[in-house]
């Protein structure tokens, strides 16, 4: 199923309450860059170790972010409900990297046909993934698309 994606404006997605970061510019892409990670590795044992900035140090429940689109697909003409959004293209999620510019995994509330290296801006709740096992610090669930 493909549908058509129309822009919101930062002013309407403020007024229907939606949040946005409040510092670096107010740069969604920033605010999830100041998560800090530590990996702890001691006789065998590992475990990671997440702090939060304070614009999302208990999760958001309408957080706003554009970016480029890499469907969790197999067949990219296939509707996905999930992606991976990233701030640059050029950065590749999957090449198992900590510097990356920034990724954040999302899942859709409706299934959509998207290109890879579409920009696209959702909004969503972003859930603090706190499992000491990985490095993703956060996720976005019920997403919607809200421009192109």
């Amino acid at each position: 199923m493909n549908r058509t994606v129309t822009a919101t404006s930062t002013f309407a997605l403020m007024a229907a309450g939606y949040v946005l970061p409040t510092m670096a510019a107010d740069d969604p892409w920033a605010v999830l860059s100041n998560i800090e990670i530590e990996e702890i590795t001691t006789d065998g044992a590992y475990h990671v170790v997440k702090s939060y900035p304070a614009e999302i140090e208990n999760g958001v429940e309408k957080f706003a972010i554009t970016g480029y689109a890499v469907p969790l697909t197999l067949d990219p003409s296939e509707p996905t409900l999930e992606l991976m959004l990233v701030a640059d293209m050029g950065d590749c999620p999957f090449c198992g990297s900590s510097q990356h510019q920034g990724q954040l995994q999302v899942e859709l509330d409706e299934a959509v046909v998207i290109e890879e290296g579409q920009k696209i801006s959702v909004v969503g709740a972003l859930e603090l993934m706190h499992d000491p096992e990985t490095w993703q610090a956060a996720i976005m669930r019920g997403a919607k698309i809200t421009g192109s």
